[in-house]
């Protein structure tokens, strides 16, 4: 089902419920997952102390996903300076900070929530959460909508806004494809510096445990996505700050200040995110009745006016080509008369050349005949 037979669909339910049925929106109840919970899922680590800013993920992923070419080649790293975030073009970006004043470069994308807000914001269920740990996105249905990009705690989803018929949403896809053929996502193949450590969520929390117990004085004792937005399959590892007091794990707030620093959200809660942004759809009917009729009749109405202008197009042409054959029949009878049959049929003959000549001019130029 195209885009446009969703909305269609959706139009004719909504009339229907607009003319007597009446439906009722229950918010959902807030459980421990909204979507299912895989606990041998991948994931990746990120160790932000080992990362230089060669921008060679970004390279990666534009290969492998077949993104277009950006303005600055991959090797200008001056393009780290600005805080870029993540569009349809680029669905992964490294940006510079400055934590503790040292430099730092964190590697933003998709973080793959655990419980996705994308999916549980799109009521056209374009988005799922994968065994593998990823969370996919089915563009065959989606209506524009972009509900997912506001309800991303990461600001991760693009949206093609160059693109005039079909725009869909774009974002990282933890790279599928090649987790299908048991390869490694593109960015973390590529990374020079392992940087990305690829495996089982369980396995990189333990790995991730285990670098900080054993370099107290180099890292910052959280890890972030572990319990963040209800847990995320990405997660980051931050330089410790060795003035800053330690980060007990009874007390995780107090890492707040220095993961600010490195432009993570520390306000995002352990509660999943989709719990929030399900049940705040829910108490909306407007969301599945009104919004589809709005936008639903307005696409019809486009293409009924489309369609009128073609119908009046089609007669005026068919009526003018009735006036050419019959000024064509007048002028052959009159040289019938005066010249004979011979002078008629090539009088008939060279009119219907020339006429055959313009409409296959008129018709390489994209004009109606």
């Amino acid at each position: 089902m195209n885009r446009r037979k969703f909305l269609a669909f959706l139009g004719s339910a909504s009339v229907v419920t607009a003319a007597g049925v009446t439906t009722t929106a229950t918010p959902a109840k807030a459980g421990v997952h909204t979507f299912p919970y895989y606990p041998e899922s991948y994931g990746v680590l990120h160790d932000t102390t080992r990362c230089v800013g060669c921008r060679r993920c970004e390279q990666a992923c534009n290969i492998v996903n077949k993104l277009p070419k950006p303005e600055k080649p991959f090797t200008d790293t001056s393009v780290c300076e600005t805080r870029r975030r993540t569009s349809a073009k680029q669905w992964t970006v490294v940006n510079k900070y400055t934590m503790n004043g040292k430099p730092v470069f964190r590697k933003l994308q998709c973080f793959h929530c655990n419980d996705p807000a994308c999916a549980s914001a799109c009521f056209a269920k374009c988005f799922t959460k994968q065994p593998d740990g990823s969370v996919q996105y089915d563009g065959t249905q989606c209506v524009g909508c972009r509900y997912c990009m506001i309800a991303c705690p990461f600001y991760a989803p693009g949206f093609q806004y160059d693109e005039a018929w079909d725009p869909l949403v774009q974002k990282c896809t933890f790279c599928k494809p090649r987790l299908d053929k048991n390869e490694l996502p593109g960015c973390v193949e590529a990374c020079p510096m392992e940087a990305l450590t690829f495996g089982r969520r369980t396995d990189l929390i333990k790995v991730a445990r285990a670098r900080i117990a054993s370099n107290p004085e180099k890292y910052l004792d959280y890890i972030y996505g572990e319990h963040d937005a209800g847990g995320t399959a990405w997660m980051v590892l931050a330089p410790a700050n060795p003035k800053g007091p330690k980060v007990p794990p009874e007390n995780p707030a107090l890492a707040g200040p220095e993961l600010k620093q490195l432009g993570l959200d520390t306000h995002l809660g352990n509660q999943p995110m989709g719990e929030l942004t399900y049940g705040a759809l829910g108490a909306v009917p407007m969301i599945v009745s009104f919004w589809p009729v709005l936008f639903g009749g307005a696409w019809a109405m486009t293409k009924r006016r489309e369609a009128m202008y073609k119908a009046e197009q089609e007669k005026t042409v068919r009526e003018a080509r009735e006036d050419v054959t019959a000024a064509v029949d007048a002028v052959v009878r009159k040289i019938q008369e005066t010249e004979g049959d011979g002078a008629a049929d090539r009088a008939r003959k060279a009119m219907a050349e020339a006429l055959k000549a313009r409409d296959d001019a008129a018709a390489k130029h994209g004009e109606d005949a």
